[in-house]
């Protein structure tokens, strides 16, 4: 390559990256494709990899399809990276049979390679296929493609993928393989799940003598763990040592006193946050909402909902508005739920409807029950629970025709009881 090509590849090059860490991958790609159709331009791995990433960013399956074949004219298409991107692309965009395809027919397959499959099966919860994967590697495995299982086996594995999760870190270090941040933070879960205070303690300390902490990513994680795992002095100590606090840092700590009902100290933390001139996120304001639903503290809920919305200008999505509608609920205010259900911009959901049909069966409200019911037969049709709670209603109220009608209805449906479950009706002598 001549001089002046090489410098123009660096530059393009260059350019082409910068686009893409900040997010302007259109350009990004119209900066490929000008690479590209320069004859004098010989270019590299990274250069395929960076636009097989802005594809797999905006969705665009033909655009892969375009590089992949630009890779294949360039004779690039055996290199690990290059397939690499490629099958994390064709994943992301097409469909994982795609992507294992090129995976299986990829003859130069290095860890980064490996990892790309593995991590796109945990990604969509195939945790079978990511742990059969993980298993077959014929290079040594890295700490990412730990990391990756880990995270799934948490999160997807199910009521052992705690404890499983926890093993496989074990064998990471029999293996030689030291956790990084991603490890510790993808084990939090899992501690949590097992209810282990003394696996998060391990946690800690681990970080604290391979100097992970202080970072605020993993400290904000272990104000959590603490906090679910049922030591909430803990969660407060490392909060209040926490060199910097980000929202998410705050969130944490508000999540936790959520989770343990303590409204007024939550409540408390937000205040603090904002003189700490710390803007509040819609996650943040989840968490005060959800503390709030748990003190049944129905006028707190809807001043923070409206301060989020028309102070802070954020967009409620439909977890605030279900929580909302929860707290409303249990606080007996079900005229009110249901009209914040009526005015929601987007589908209520199950949760918020479901809400709604628990409250109506706490305080005999029968016309709202019939309403939320009749909505809930429509969007989960196989679930038995919202028919017993629509016949305990009616029960309840003395209508046993109702109640029995709603049972026949459920009976010629073919909905079932979950096991251990149990219809009772009463009736009349």
């Amino acid at each position: 390559m001549r001089p002046n090509s090489y410098h123009r590849l660096v530059s393009y090059t260059k350019n082409l990256a910068a686009e893409a860490k900040q997010g302007r991958h259109h350009e990004a790609l119209d900066l490929f494709a000008q690479m590209f159709a320069s004859p004098d331009l010989a270019l590299d791995p990274f250069v395929f990899s960076l636009a097989l990433k802005s594809a797999a960013v905006l969705r665009l399956p033909l655009t892969v399809r375009a590089v992949h074949a630009h890779a294949v004219k360039s004779g690039l298409l055996h290199d690990p990276y290059v397939a690499s991107s490629l099958v994390d692309s064709y994943g992301k965009c097409a469909s994982l049979v795609h992507a294992r395809k090129l995976f299986d027919d990829c003859t130069q397959r290095n860890a980064v390679v490996w990892n790309a499959l593995i991590s796109l099966y945990c990604r969509s919860g195939d945790v079978p296929s990511a742990l059969r994967l993980f298993e077959l590697m014929d290079v040594p495995p890295t700490a990412s493609s730990y990391n990756s299982v880990i995270a799934a086996i948490a999160e997807f594995g199910g009521g052992s993928g705690s404890s499983r999760a926890i093993e496989l870190c074990r064998k990471m270090q029999v293996a030689g393989i030291k956790p990084n941040l991603i490890t510790t933070l993808a084990l939090f879960p899992a501690c949590v799940g097992t209810g282990a205070l003394n696996s998060i303690k391990e946690i800690h300390g681990f970080a604290l003598r391979n100097h992970i902490q202080p970072n605020s990513q993993f400290d904000s994680g272990l104000v959590e763990a603490y906090g679910r795992g049922g030591c909430l002095p803990y969660a407060r100590c490392v909060f209040d040592e926490m060199e910097e606090r980000d929202v998410v840092s705050w969130s944490s700590m508000v999540s936790v006193y959520a989770f343990h009902g303590h409204a007024n100290r939550a409540m408390s933390v937000f205040k603090e946050m904002e003189l700490d001139n710390i803007r509040p996120d819609g996650i943040m304001f989840l968490s005060v909402l959800k503390a709030c639903s748990h003190a049944g503290l129905a006028d707190d809920a809807l001043k923070y909902f409206d301060i989020m919305t028309k102070v802070y200008g954020l967009d409620a999505g439909s977890d605030h508005y279900s929580c909302l509608v929860d707290v409303l609920s249990r606080a007996g205010w079900l005229k009110e739920a249901y009209e914040v259900i009526r005015g929601m911009p987007m589908k209520a959901t199950p949760k918020a409807w479901g809400a709604l049909l628990g409250a109506c069966r706490s305080y005999g409200e029968v016309r709202l029950a019939e309403i939320a019911a009749e909505v809930l037969f429509e969007i989960e049709p196989e679930n038995a629970g919202n028919f017993v709670l629509l016949a305990s209603i009616y029960a309840g109220a003395g209508k046993f025709k109702e109640a029995e009608r709603v049972r026949m209805v459920m009976e010629g449906r073919g909905v079932s009881l979950n096991p251990g479950g149990s219809w009772v009706v009463p009736r009349r002598s």
